[in-house]
């Protein structure tokens, strides 16, 4: 192939790379009300088209790019996977007869499932009919408009633990969830992010105080990707969660792996200096930088510029904090 052959060819390929750009920053949901937004960085580019993506896109792919052909495939691929619609889908494949002492109980084994996404996971949760039904009176004092025409399963005064019974209920929760997460106000909400999480939160928080390091952490990073979807327009939501991750690994003695989940939370804590796990963070990163022959001056400075900046209180380490949590 000759030069000018092959140059020809390249520049088609950057003009179908940048038509696929368009198409995937461009396009916009009609249910928007109903489903999840799309990622903030994405909504910023449709709303500010000058801004820049187009000035990055202009400079990226210029016929006189550097960029290889690979590189140029994988930059796009990123924009596309940062613009798609973030969904999550609920199946209750299964149910389970709990009795205990003299309760008996139906547990709901519910499946959460993400869309728009190259992501695969899933995660894993259990509630009864009494999680549910206090869910929904708690929805129903705070969103009692949005909660009007919500229909919730009955009980019965008979026949609760039939299979026909079981099977209804199974149906109707996977609706009613649904249903709950297409009302944006709803998913965003503390109480509709609780019931998804809590549980799980407070048997790893009660690990870690009794010492329980190892299966504290197999729980926390289990529900750490749920809660990352459900508070995506919060990243600071997650904080405590990553913050007792990062406990859990360096008392089971995983320097390296504490130090990776540090670097998370810090760097959603850039822009939160006041936040209460910010400087016991800090500290501890500090601490985990000189362990593993890392840069911790850039650390321990912004440690000392926040030392000028306030007052000198007590401030708890970052495992007093954790242990803090979720204590009833």
């Amino acid at each position: 192939m000759d030069q000018d052959s092959h140059c020809t060819g390249e520049r088609e390929l950057l003009e179908a790379v940048s038509r696929i750009a368009v198409s995937s920053t461009t396009s916009t949901s009609d249910e928007e009300e109903n489903q999840p937004n799309a990622e903030i960085s994405c909504q910023e580019r449709k709303e500010n088209p000058e801004k820049g993506d187009t000035q990055d896109s202009s400079a990226t792919l210029s016929p006189n790019s550097s960029m290889t052909t690979k590189e140029l495939q994988e930059y796009w691929r990123n924009e596309k996977r940062q613009c798609k619609q973030i969904k999550l889908l609920f199946e209750i494949p299964s149910t389970r007869i709990v009795e205990h002492n003299l309760s008996k109980y139906v547990m709901y084994k519910i499946i959460i499932l993400q869309t728009g996404s190259f992501d695969s996971n899933k995660s894993v949760i259990e509630r009864r009919y009494s999680d549910f039904e206090k869910l929904h009176r708690n929805l129903l004092e705070e969103f009692s408009e949005e909660m009007e025409d919500v229909a919730f399963p009955k009980k019965t005064l008979t026949g609760n633990f039939t299979e026909e019974i079981i099977n209804e209920r199974k149906l109707a929760f996977k609706d009613y969830l649904r249903l709950l997460y297409s009302m944006k106000y709803i998913r965003r909400s503390k109480k509709f992010i609780d019931f998804l999480t809590r549980p799980e939160l407070q048997e790893a928080y009660g690990c870690l105080r009794g010492g329980q390091y190892t299966k504290a952490l197999e729980i926390l990073l289990e529900v750490i990707g749920l809660q990352e979807r459900l508070t995506r327009g919060n990243p600071v939501a997650i904080v405590p969660t990553l913050c007792a991750i990062v406990v859990c690994h360096k008392d089971l003695e995983n320097p390296a792996s504490a130090f990776e989940y540090g670097e998370k939370a810090l760097s959603r804590l850039h822009v939160h200096t006041s936040h209460r796990y910010y400087i016991p963070l800090l500290d501890t990163m500090i601490t985990l930088a000189y362990e593993l022959g890392k840069d911790f001056l850039s650390l321990q400075e912004k440690l000392e510029e926040w030392k000028t900046k306030k007052d000198p209180i007590r401030v708890f380490t970052l495992k007093e904090l954790a242990v803090r949590e979720y204590v009833r």
